[in-house]
């Protein structure tokens, strides 16, 4: 897992870097005469505008960001220090790149017009202003400005001043101005590459008369009233306060006349000088002491003083792991998730921009090397040593009992390796009675020999090692807890996906015989097609037809390809998933429960049908068997039913429960886990609840569907999908109803009552979900 998640972020980084470096390129080929925008001047994506002394440059700067998209910035033009944004108009809203325009009109509005959307206005009067200007100051302040007849300011309209990003300029303010209403604090970027808030601010206190930096709202770091604690030279600053009826601010400037001096605060919470000296470091704060202006606040138990978490270089190998898949989280906000987590020693993040967090909550072994970045939990030193003559002691206490007790416990477990060993005897010998490996006709596919009851084809492994090219990483398609798939093509010119089991993964003989026999009796359009087998020696294969379109995951949860799945296309794909869980349900040879049904399970083929995968976990009913029972629980949480979660129960009706969590995935466009962030922690379910109870059902649609979408249809849908949510699986509709009342129109549906599960988890209960395809992610629960 380690390895996967390290490569996935080494290729994406090597990509990005490739692509875009975290500064302004020189993209203009035009430097503006003057210092000054007139009514009716126009800023370009081609042309830059210059301070009086070249020391700063307004500009739109162009970086691939979720697309190719500009912003614009204000540059330092500084020699050691070019390329750095000093002030980014529009944070968090992106153009398109060669679509935007700096405009002043005749009527005083300064804005940036943009092509086929609403322009971004940074000043607007609703009493039209004659006689304005534009002008960057050398200070690195654009002002707007009224000005008389003569030339010189009658008022200040505008500036960027007041609307600082994540860069303080010498005076500058930080503060509250309580005539306008205005605050100026700094907020950091939410990665290095991604302008849009983040985490840390850094703000004002007037009533400590101190700096103090946030995160979250949490108070990590304090200046001091005598800025105390801050790591720089007093000496070359001024430091002003100001506190009259209007305003209370912080603000400062240079000694030095020749000297520049910016302060940035970046996503960790550190606060520098740009090129120079830190000033503060928030990161170094973890909420038990008061060292360097560092706060306090409430600890979990398993956390002491002294803990830290130390960024090294390499890879970490653990079997147990997690992930938060969100872009909305920077690399503080997994600390402080693993921070809050006594089950987790490490994190990373998830992908090459900086965001999303994988996390290892076991001790694992971790090899240095250039493959990837991890923080790893460091406890205090001094507390390790105690911990360690405890359990010392405890051992030589305990010694005597576990001599005695070693004799019962190896005859048990010599018992219980027999009963393994027999079962899985049997299970082996029932594969091998299944196939042949050694039977072939050239070398490609072994014939069915007539005295089995299904219609797989056995192919031999070379015939599989020469379709894949010997297993290439070229065509591999993608890797999940059971072992990689890859993409092959047959000596037929056939295109396959080979499912190639991994001798250390969760699936055993009992699961591979089943998904084998299990989907070789079922034939539908809207089943995955298993074409066969590969068994030789201890290597175990499922060949299946191969779906172009990867997996329905890898299109809906994504803002840019989920564009290509327009409301007709879409309730196509619901149809035939429902459809494909009626035949397993009612009309297959078999009675089946998928137990597994979620968006990485549905394959699209070339013209985007769907086809449901992954039968290892499914299971057969007798036609006269209603429900089961059992205490090893599988699948994934949140498209769990809450029989089947709490209490083991499960039945047709809990595929109903995860077909309707799946169908609000696809209406929506967000997975059912994304809304731990929100003030209350609801999950999808919980929030398509809430907004059919205020008839706002309409705003949990997908914005990629606003051009597509019939509102009816959609609204219609959502109920389907909360009735199939209900908490009582009695209630629930069977597939064929959820089919009838999707598509008879004049039919009266009933109300849905409160969801099961409407409340998502707490921040450190977050499960491992990754775009896969032909069944790759398995989580497994225990039952409460």
């Amino acid at each position: 897992m380690a390895t996967k998640v390290h490569l996935f972020k080494f290729v994406s980084l090597l990509f990005f870097f490739c692509m875009w470096t975290p500064h302004a390129a020189q993209y203009w080929n035009i430097t503006l005469e003057g210092d000054s925008l007139k009514p009716g001047d126009t800023l370009n994506s081609s042309s830059r505008l210059p301070s009086a002394e070249k020391k700063f440059y307004l500009l739109f700067a162009t970086m691939p960001v979720a697309g190719t998209t500009q912003f614009l910035v204000i540059m330092d033009a500084s020699a050691d220090r070019g390329g750095n944004f000093v002030y980014v108009a529009n944070p968090g809203n992106p153009i398109a790149q060669d679509s935007s325009v700096l405009t002043l009109d005749s009527a005083g509005t300064l804005k940036i017009t943009r092509k086929g959307e609403d322009p971004i206005i940074l000043y607007f009067s609703t009493q039209p202003t004659m006689n304005t200007i534009a002008t960057l100051l050398d200070s690195g302040n654009l002002i707007l400005k009224e000005v008389h007849s003569d030339g010189s300011t009658k008022r200040v309209l505008w500036q960027s001043f007041d609307h600082p990003i994540d860069t303080l300029l010498p005076n500058m303010k930080l503060g509250v101005n309580h005539k306008t209403g205005q605050t100026w604090s700094l907020t950091c970027w939410l990665t290095d590459q991604i302008i849009a808030p983040g985490p840390f601010t850094l703000e004002w206190d007037p009533k400590g008369r101190e700096l103090i930096i946030r995160r979250r709202g949490v108070i990590y770091w304090t200046s001091g009233n005598k800025f105390q604690n801050m790591l720089l030279d007093k000496s070359m600053y001024n430091f002003m306060v100001a506190t009259n009826g209007d305003e209370e601010y912080f603000s400062y400037n240079i000694t030095g006349q020749s000297q520049q001096s910016e302060w940035m605060i970046n996503q960790m919470g550190r606060l520098q000088e740009i090129k120079g000296p830190i000033i503060a470091d928030a990161g170094l704060c973890y909420g038990y002491n008061t060292n360097g202006g560092c706060q306090r606040w409430k600890q979990p138990e398993c956390r002491h003083r002294g803990d830290t978490f130390e960024l090294q270089s390499g890879t970490f190998y653990t079997e147990e792991s997690s992930f938060l898949d969100s872009q909305n989280l920077s690399t503080s906000d997994c600390r402080h998730a693993c921070w809050s987590n006594c089950s987790c020693v490490a994190f990373s993040s998830l992908f090459y921009n900086g965001t999303g967090c994988a996390f290892w909550t076991e001790k694992g072994s971790f090899i240095q090397g250039d493959s990837g970045s991890v923080y790893i939990l460091s406890p205090n030193h001094s507390r390790r040593g105690m911990k360690k003559k405890i359990r010392n002691v405890t051992i030589i206490t305990v010694a005597l009992l576990v001599i005695c007790l070693f004799v019962l416990c190896y005859v048990l477990r010599r018992r219980e390796i027999v009963l393994e060993g027999n079962n899985e005897t049997k299970v082996e010998k029932e594969l091998l009675d299944l196939v042949t490996s050694e039977r072939s006709i050239n070398d490609n596919v072994i014939p069915d020999n007539g005295k089995r009851d299904h219609d797989l084809t056995v192919f031999s492994y070379a015939s599989v090692m020469a379709a894949t090219n010997n297993f290439s990483l070229a065509n591999k398609l993608g890797e999940g807890g059971f072992g990689p798939v890859y993409m092959g093509k047959l000596i037929t010119g056939q295109n396959i996906a080979v499912k190639r089991l991994s001798r250390h993964s969760g699936q055993g003989g009992v699961e591979f015989k089943n998904e084998l026999i299990l989907i070789s009796k079922l034939q539908h359009m809207n089943l995955v097609k298993l074409l066969g087998c590969c068994i030789y020696e201890e290597e175990r294969m499922l060949i299946y037809e191969y779906m172009p379109n990867k997996s329905l995951d890898y299109f809906i949860f994504d803002s840019n390809r989920s564009m290509l799945l327009d409301w007709k296309k879409r309730f196509n794909i619901i149809e035939g998933i429902a459809q494909g869980l009626i035949y397993l349900h009612k009309y297959s040879r078999l009675r089946v429960v998928h137990r597994d049904l979620k968006a990485s399970n549905i394959l699209l083929d070339e013209n985007m049908n769907p086809k449901i995968s992954d039968f290892g976990m499914a299971r057969i009913f007798q036609q006269n068997e209603h429900e089961s029972t059992t205490t090893r629980i599988v699948g994934t949480y949140g498209y769990m039913s809450p029989e089947y979660a709490m209490e083991g129960v499960f039945s047709v009706k809990s595929d109903v429960y995860s077909f309707g969590v799946l169908m609000l995935e696809i209406l929506s466009g967000r997975r059912n886990n994304s809304f731990y962030q929100i003030e209350h922690p609801l999950n999808l379910v919980g929030y398509a609840w809430d907004l059919w109870k205020e008839d706002k059902g309409v705003e949990l649609m997908d914005p990629a569907l606003n051009d597509s979408c019939i509102k009816q249809q959609l609204l219609r849908c959502i109920q389907v999908s909360l009735l199939c949510v209900e908490e009582n699986a009695v209630n629930r509709p069977t597939m064929s109803g959820v089919i009838s009342m999707m598509t008879n129109e004049n039919m009266l549906l009933p109300s849905p009552k409160k969801p099961a599960f409407s409340f998502g988890r707490k921040e450190n209960e977050n499960e491992a979900e990754i775009h896969s395809a032909y069944g790759l992610s398995f989580s497994s629960m225990t039952a409460r």
